[in-house]
């Protein structure tokens, strides 16, 4: 079975610059990833630009301390962001030859011979799908790649990729969460006004629900709103809903808010991104058991949340 949750690594590797890691950053990582296992999370996010790549490179030195680490777990990372570069603007790039190079330097910083998921990070306008489907089929005819995804992709948009794809896209990361809640909301404001301030493209939870592809959330912690810092009156309101369902249930806020997104029936795998050890044991429950929320109690917290009943 998948992992209910997903360790994601945007928070290794030390600084958001090109300065160097050290061995503090590498012992971060490790202590994170070792606290992602202790509570049975065997799947870790990667992206090409995290930390300008120093993420995917300390988990390859956790990786070389730890003999036999590699097998027991899934190793998933993006492509398709160039990150600003001088006077250079950030922009997206998914032109075949690119997407090979990329993986080519992730197999390296990764020490790994294989990635096991590859997302393609955001759509890129001027992407041939012919071209994007080339490079895939070659990627995983050489067994540098096992399994495909993509990331922050509406329906029509996967749809027309896979129509050109020789190999099954197995996976879509989106940002949801107990604070981004359009793809929730998309569906119940149909036929209301407030239905044209929603901008999620309404019917991907369902198209990806309906071919087989597995719904990841990053985001899904919300930054802690609701378990940490609040900021607004419905944040305040929620983050003590949430205190006081933890303590009636026996678990802590995060898993939650965790259980918040896993009680759709849409089978959703939050991505948790914290690199503080005692911050991602506090979601074990998430990780080990089925959402403990009642119908009433996720409806509470939805409502909640948004700071006005629903339509």
């Amino acid at each position: 079975m998948a992992d209910r949750v997903l360790y994601g690594c945007m928070g290794l590797g030390g600084t958001w610059d090109t300065r160097p890691y050290g061995a503090a950053d590498i012992d971060e990582a490790e202590a994170a990833v070792r606290a992602a296992l202790d509570v049975g999370i065997t799947t870790f996010d990667h992206a090409d630009i995290y930390r300008h790549g120093k993420a995917e490179s300390v988990f390859g030195e956790v990786l070389a301390r730890a003999p036999g680490l590699r097998e027991r777990i899934v190793l998933q990372t993006k492509c398709g962001i160039r990150l600003p570069d001088g006077d250079r603007p950030g922009l997206y790039d998914l032109r075949g030859d690119r997407i090979v190079q990329r993986v080519e330097e992730s197999l390296t910083r990764l020490r790994t011979d294989v990635i096991d998921v590859l997302l393609l990070h955001r759509p890129d306008p001027l992407a041939d799908p012919e071209d994007v489907a080339k490079a895939l089929l070659s990627l995983h005819e050489q067994g540098l790649v096992r399994q495909f995804g993509v990331s922050n992709m509406s329906a029509e948009q996967i749809a027309h990729l896979r129509g050109y794809l020789g190999v099954p896209l197995v996976a879509n990361q989106l940002e949801m969460s107990l604070h981004r809640r359009d793809w929730c909301e998309a569906g119940v404001l149909v036929n209301t006004p407030a239905a044209a301030a929603n901008g999620f493209p309404l019917g991907t939870l369902e198209y990806c629900r309906e071919n087989g592809i597995a719904l990841q959330a990053w985001g899904s912690l919300a930054r802690g709103r609701f378990t940490g810092c609040q900021e607004t009156p419905a944040e305040h309101a929620t983050a003590d809903l949430v205190a006081a369902l933890a303590e009636a249930k026996g678990t802590t806020p995060e898993t939650i808010v965790l259980w918040w997104l896993q009680r759709h029936p849409a089978g959703i795998a939050p991505v948790i991104g914290s690199a503080r050890p005692d911050r991602i044991r506090a979601c074990r429950d998430a990780v080990q058991q089925e959402p403990g929320l009642t119908h009433e109690e996720w409806y509470e917290l939805w409502i909640t949340a948004r700071g006005a009943p629903l339509p």
